[in-house]
């Protein structure tokens, strides 16, 4: 539900998309964060501009603004020609403004959801991106970023505690600044009936400045899927951790879409260090139509205390949780919708909608 238009300026390419499909389910399911106000707030979209020539030597630019409901992101990145077996460079200056809902959210509903916790992160990066040259099954990405993070209120003031008069940065100012070290490696195999994957990320905060925040985090996914005859087995393990300066929102969150379901963002739990395993099973009912059922579990560790204010004990989160349930993938060339339904530890029911790739 929405319009998308392209529009073509000398060599620049401009698109234009804007949806009221996210309002509609959101309406439909989800307790709102904030009064919304402005009719304006209402609509989501994007703006992307791209320039494949910028200065006569094949340099691109790429800029991009996504709005949501609640959140919006601002991107501009640009890339330098060169040899395919060198390096990949790209700078890249980015600014996002979010709810942080999975460490200061609230649970309601028996943890099914998440309502807002009174924080909001405004985060500005710049920094370096450099992609490796890929080999048959690995790839891997090299980032030296400067970060800005600075908490603000549902009414986008500068905040420097909680509602409950905890600090919410870890220099205990109204913000937060690091280098931050990044290497993302990534490996993919695929065969006709199963594919594994496996990516790791390791970041390192360099101390420029004495109150620039020193740590080391690192997060893994690894995935395997198998066919099973029409059906189709899919399973996932993630974990992490972080050691060293912290501030709550750099915990991990546990709980809702992509983590486990049942619950809301951040429900189950958020600690120093987490591990979440998921299964679906996915079977054909049509041509475009998939049932599935699917079980995710997950747990902090018991290393939410450890998290500066201890925000997941002050809410009564439990630190571990289960959800079952199942759902349909409807896939056609216009998108791909799923609707998923499932029940938590508590008993309690949560659905989960989503739309991605809907055209007109």
């Amino acid at each position: 539900m929405g319009a998308q238009k392209s529009i073509h300026a000398g060599k620049a390419k401009i698109d234009v998309n804007v949806d009221f499909t996210h309002k509609l389910c959101a309406s439909l399911m989800l307790p709102p964060l904030r009064n919304t106000g402005s009719p304006l707030s209402l609509v989501i979209g994007s703006l992307c501009i791209k320039h494949p020539n910028l200065f006569g030597g094949s340099e691109k630019l790429d800029v991009s603004w996504d709005k949501g409901l609640y959140d919006s992101n601002v991107l501009v990145a640009y890339r330098r020609p060169r040899p395919e077996w060198l390096s990949q460079q790209c700078f890249v200056i980015q600014h996002s403004l979010s709810p942080e809902i999975g460490v200061h959210g609230v649970p309601v509903d028996n943890f099914s959801r998440s309502g807002s916790g009174g924080v909001n992160l405004s985060r500005l990066s710049l920094g370096l991106d450099i992609s490796e040259p890929t080999s048959s099954k690995w790839s891997s990405t090299t980032s030296v970023k400067f970060e800005h993070v600075r908490p603000v209120n549902d009414d986008w003031r500068p905040i420097t505690r909680d509602l409950d008069g905890f600090p919410v940065t870890c220099s205990g100012s109204k913000h937060d600044s690091m280098v931050v070290l990044k290497q993302e490696s990534r490996y993919a195999k695929a065969t006709e009936r199963s594919f594994s994957r496996f990516s790791m990320q390791i970041e390192q905060g360099i101390p420029v400045l004495s109150k620039w925040l020193i740590f080391n985090r690192f997060k893994f996914v690894a995935s395997k899927g198998v066919k099973l005859g029409p059906a189709f087995l899919l399973t996932s393990l993630t974990g992490g951790s972080i050691v060293g300066d912290m501030a709550p929102y750099q915990a991990f969150a546990i709980g809702g879409l992509g983590s486990v379901r049942g619950y809301g963002e951040g429900a189950v739990g958020s600690g120093r260090s987490c591990l979440v395993a998921n299964a679906e099973l996915t079977f054909p009912l049509n041509k475009m139509l998939e049932g599935a059922v699917f079980f995710d579990c997950g747990t902090d560790l018991g290393s939410g205390r450890h998290v500066p204010g201890n925000p997941a004990l002050r809410q009564g989160k439990p630190g571990s949780g289960a959800g079952l349930g199942y759902g349909f993938r409807y896939r056609s060339p216009l998108g791909h919708l799923q609707l998923d339904c499932a029940i938590n530890a508590f008993q309690q029911k949560t659905v989960y909608f989503g739309i991605t790739n809907l055209a007109t």
